[in-house]
Parts: structure tokens; sequence; C-alpha cells
């Protein structure tokens, strides 16, 4: 049922709404930008392996009592940091998201069963809850909306050269493996810290899909990164404000959304991104290489 203006002005008046949109635009400053992670280091299978691994934190807090969304933080951010080593070509990296997502709900499900409790709770992170957004999840996202912007305009040369050819940057001298451990812990949280604002088989709309079109737009790192941030805050408020006048679910209109972008940036001719790209190299940003 369509909501008249008057009615979404008064919507947006209720904190749990307040919260999510809050929620969202904090999601659209650091989680695109991860998105270009997982897409310059060609790491697709990251989120479905993530998703797993917090089904796995939430079992795991649902039965020792402690926080459910914690336990799937701190899940995700040792997944990240234990196949880093895999890293040094995506190939291991892929075979390694595989296995993950084997074993981790292999053992959410033996958890569950184990502990008896109600398995709606955690098979709940599948379709998200947005307006149950708390304090705490503004705080993460508020982290990453911070720190992952700082991190790329910190090492963006290394970063770029990472994300181009992981040879040239040995060969160059970045400390691959250090660098690939902190973006793998950076984009497991990330994806974690997503999943109560899509739900897990959505989060793609808030990371890769703003990413997909600002590589097709930008002429280097930080253009790319700026891109993926502008396209990331224009679909969450525009889908956010869709699904409330519409009353629909958000996460589904946030993905169609995104998808819409991306589909029109990928229809416009090829010749007039090449003006864009030569126009950006005239104000000298710094370069992927």
């Amino acid at each position: 049922m369509n909501l008249a203006a008057a009615d979404l002005g008064e919507l947006l008046q209720l904190v749990p709404v307040q919260r999510a949109g809050a929620a969202l635009l904090l999601a659209a400053v650091g989680l695109p930008v991860v998105g270009v992670v997982i897409v310059g280091l060609d790491i697709m299978p990251v989120r479905f392996a993530m998703m797993h691994v917090a089904l796995l934190g939430i079992a795991v807090g649902l039965l020792t009592g402690l926080d459910p969304m914690l336990c799937a933080l701190v899940a995700c951010a040792l997944a990240g940091a234990g196949v880093a080593p895999l890293a040094r070509t995506p190939d291991g990296l892929s075979g390694a998201m595989g296995l993950l997502m084997s074993l981790a709900i292999a053992a959410a499900l033996l958890v569950l069963s184990i502990s008896g409790v109600n398995a709606s709770g955690a098979f709940a992170l599948l379709w998200g809850s947005i307006l149950s957004v708390g304090s705490a999840d503004l705080w993460l996202l508020g982290v990453l909306a911070a720190a992952v912007p700082a991190l790329f305009w910190w090492r963006r040369r290394d970063l770029a050269l990472l994300l181009y050819d992981r040879e040239l940057a040995l060969s160059a001298g970045v400390r691959v493996d250090r660098l690939t451990l902190l973006l793998l812990v950076l984009v497991a949280v990330a994806v974690a810290g997503a999943i109560k604002l899509t739900g897990a088989l959505l989060v793609d709309a808030l990371t890769l899909l703003p990413a997909l079109a600002a590589r097709r737009l930008g002429a280097s790192l930080t253009s790319i990164t700026a891109w993926a941030v502008g396209i990331g805050l224009t679909v969450n408020a525009t889908g956010f404000l869709v699904a409330l006048r519409l009353d629909l679910p958000p996460g589904p209109v946030l993905v169609l959304t995104a998808g819409a972008v991306v589909l029109a940036v990928h229809l416009i001719p090829e010749r007039r991104i090449s003006s864009w790209r030569s126009t950006a190299a005239s104000v000298s940003l710094p370069s992927w290489h």
C-alpha cells in the first residue's frame, strides 16, 4: 500500500526508521569501498563464505548466551585472517572460501542441533532486519565509514599496486601479505556488519554493485573509490525512501535500485566514458599502477 507524502514524513520521525536511514548512509560510505577490494582482488565468493561463517557465529552466540551479532563479527574477522595465507593466488583463495563455506554451515547446523535452541533466530540473518538496527550497529558502521576510506587514502599507492597486480606490488616493495591480511579482515567484518541491513543473501547491494558501477566509470583507484561512495549514497537513500513510500521490504528494493544503476552505467557508450577518464587524468588523479 502506498503512503502519502504526509504519512511518509511521519514515518521518518520514528526512531527505528531514523536509525535504519542513518545506518544505510554510514554503510554507503564504507561498504562500497570494500566492494572495490572484492572486485580488485577477484574474491567474489567471500560474501557467501562470510554469510556461512556469520551463521556459525550466531549459532555459537545462541548456545553460549553471548550477543549473536558480536559472535558473528568475531567469527568473520577470524575467518578472514585465517584464509589470508591462502590469498597468494586468486585460485587458492577461492578454494579456501569453498572449504570455509562447507565447514561453517556444517558446524553451525551441528551447534544448533546440540544446543536445542530455536534456529529461526539464526536463519533470520538471511533476510535482514533493518528496523532492528541498534546503537552498536551504528557504531560499527560508523567506524567502518571512517576507517575504510582513511585506509584507502593513507595506503592508496600500495593498494593500487596490489589491486592491479600482486607480483608488481611485491617487486615495488609492498608488504603484500600484511596488506592482504588487513583487507580480508576488513572485508569479512564489513560483510558481517551489513547483514542486518539487507540480509546475507542481498548484501551485494551495499558492497559489490556500487563497486561494479564505479569500476566502469572511474579511471584510477581514487576516482573509482569516489564513484563507489557516491553511487552507494544515491542507491541507499533512494532505495530506502522508495521502500518506505511503497511499503516494501528495503533489502530487495536496494538490490533492484543498485542493479538498475549498474545496468544504466554499462549502457553508457564507451566513448563518453573515455572522455570522462581523460578529464579525470587531466587533474592528475593517482592511477591504479
